[in-house]
């Protein structure tokens, strides 16, 4: 018996027909960490550790799916993962697990090089972003974009009613982009920093520190108003069809959070 005749006598139980008549929206793997490379809007390459999800819709009448083939497909790419090859490795995956739907998530730091405000020193920021790839029935594909930008945030009542300064805070504010175009990671985190009451670097001199809380200090906003002014630049972008934009405040007079949240879909009117 060769190699060929011993593989074809192991039974495949997942292969199997099941009787329940119960599709089941996603099943696949969770959690499964692997290196990529990102493009970034300077030209180069970002080497990365990426975190993935990957699920397909398994029919009523399957027993399972073959978890194996997911990993195959993550570890065929060599490393070459990206927005422009994230729908063909999407729909590679419905095709080999004989699915109709899918999803891949996919989670990662990103880095920003900044510059001061005043000094011009050089340090490095880290986003969280997130990469989400659905093909739905009738294979139609939308790609979702999550960026999480922390911000420093003044509250406008603070500054209002105190005879001296006012509290502030980091906030993460978290957009989350259904798109129709490339947009640059970076293109949101820009969006999100203009908005905010300062944006935040990894290193700062006196004179940038004194910039940025006198900044902070003269640009106050609620979380209402970081949500409101988020929002009202993605409306005025043709490249995003919906969007979900929040605001957490990390109250530093409080032991609680701030939030708000504004959803839209543009393309609904």
């Amino acid at each position: 018996m060769n190699m060929n005749d011993s593989t074809m006598a192991i039974p495949d139980v997942q292969g199997s027909a099941d009787t329940r008549q119960l599709a089941i929206d996603k099943v696949g793997i969770k959690s499964i960490r692997h290196p990529v490379k990102v493009m970034d809007k300077s030209g180069g390459v970002q080497h990365t550790i990426a975190v993935f999800n990957m699920y397909v819709g398994l029919p009523h009448n399957f027993k399972g799916t073959h978890m194996s083939r997911f990993v195959e497909i993550l570890n065929s790419h060599e490393r070459e993962i990206s927005v422009e090859n994230f729908e063909p490795t999407l729909r590679e995956m419905v095709k080999r697990l004989d699915a109709e739907t899918g999803h891949i998530e996919m989670s990662f730091p990103y880095f920003i090089l900044k510059q001061a405000p005043v000094s011009g020193v050089q340090s490095l920021i880290d986003y969280e972003v997130t990469f989400v790839g659905e093909i739905h029935e009738g294979g139609k594909y939308r790609f979702t974009m999550k960026v999480v930008v922390p911000v420093t945030s003044l509250c406008p009542c603070s500054k209002k009613i105190s005879e001296r300064g006012a509290h502030n805070q980091r906030s993460h504010v978290t957009v989350t982009a259904s798109t129709n175009d490339f947009v640059w990671i970076e293109e949101l985190v820009q969006l999100v920093e203009s908005q905010a009451s300062c944006e935040l670097y990894g290193l700062l001199k006196r004179p940038d520190e004194k910039y940025v809380t006198e900044r902070a200090y003269d640009n106050p906003k609620f979380v209402e108003d970081m949500v409101r002014d988020v929002a009202a630049l993605l409306n005025r972008e043709k490249r995003i069809d919906d969007y979900v934009v929040e605001s957490e405040n990390f109250e530093s007079i409080h032991n609680h959070s701030a939030y708000a949240l504004i959803e839209r879909n543009k393309l609904a009117g």
